[in-house]
């Protein structure tokens, strides 16, 4: 346990030093394309800090996938723009499909016409089960997915788990990165907990990242929210920003503000 702690130490060590990271990232944060309403999630969601904790640079190849809205997307475009390879593994629309992927799919392709960032965007899909060729085989540096383990546990149970960390294992180069950020599920709850809820027990992700064939290089606690107890009436979108109870306890719920996450970085060896 001691020598891991180490490592880890040693790893947030490098990765925070004067020099490592260029001032590019701080540039795409702050970039105009944000607006005021993404940048307010910042406090919550530490972009910056948690993208140089997966030291992403601007001249790699990297894959966001579901990227929904694009919240994400728009840090990481503009970033990797003149030097990287940007792919946006977006939801898989099958006819007669989910009607929100389509619209969420519809209004990101509106986004990446209008924005000058977004000229170099590979648009493709992602499925855990049905669309897992977003990238060609060991060509990215980097894949990173942003709350949506959870989803694909609730639509496709462990098969469609073991299905999406294969197939990052599988589009990355070897010694390329997966970063994952996920709700965190207590270790003392039950695993039922993980169907319903909207939280993952970090146990259960780092198994099943390693049943792939990734190793744990480092874990990070800059996504952890000590105020989320995680036992919310309607699980995870209880907290904002879905703030589903409406009006019912919402100065609470804001005060909470969004759920505790776990941030884990692995490594295709």
């Amino acid at each position: 346990m001691f020598k891991r702690t180490l490592k880890v130490a040693i790893a947030l060590s490098l990765l925070s030093s004067p020099g490592v990271f260029a001032d590019a990232l701080s540039d795409a944060v702050n970039h105009e394309n944000r607006s005021i309403k993404e940048r307010s999630r910042d406090e919550y969601r530490h972009p910056q800090q948690t993208l140089r904790f997966f030291d992403v640079q601007p001249n790699m190849a990297v894959a966001e996938i579901s990227p929904g809205g694009g919240w994400y997307s728009n840090i990481l475009a503009p970033f990797l723009s003149d030097k990287g390879e940007f792919y946006a593994a977006h939801f898989y629309i099958e006819e007669g499909g989910n009607a929100y992927y389509k619209k969420s799919l519809d209004g990101f392709m509106q986004k990446i016409s209008q924005d000058e960032n977004y000229k170099k965007t590979k648009v493709t899909s992602f499925h855990p089960t049905k669309a897992m060729d977003f990238a060609p085989a060991n060509s990215l540096d980097r894949v990173l997915t942003f709350r949506n383990v959870h989803n694909w546990y609730m639509q496709t149970g462990q098969e469609g788990i073991d299905s999406a960390f294969s197939s990052f294992f599988h589009a990355l180069k070897k010694g390329g990165v997966l970063g994952v950020v996920e709700h965190k599920l207590p270790e003392d709850l039950t695993d039922e907990a993980q169907k319903s809820s909207g939280y993952m027990k970090q146990s259960f992700v780092i198994a099943a990242a390693e049943k792939a064939g990734f190793t744990l290089l480092a874990h990070s606690d800059v996504n952890l929210n000590p105020l989320d107890t995680t036992d919310h009436e309607k699980g995870v979108w209880t907290l904002p920003p879905g703030l589903r109870l409406g009006e019912k306890d919402q100065a609470k719920y804001l005060t909470i503000g969004e759920s505790s996450r776990m941030t884990l970085k692995f490594i295709k060896p």
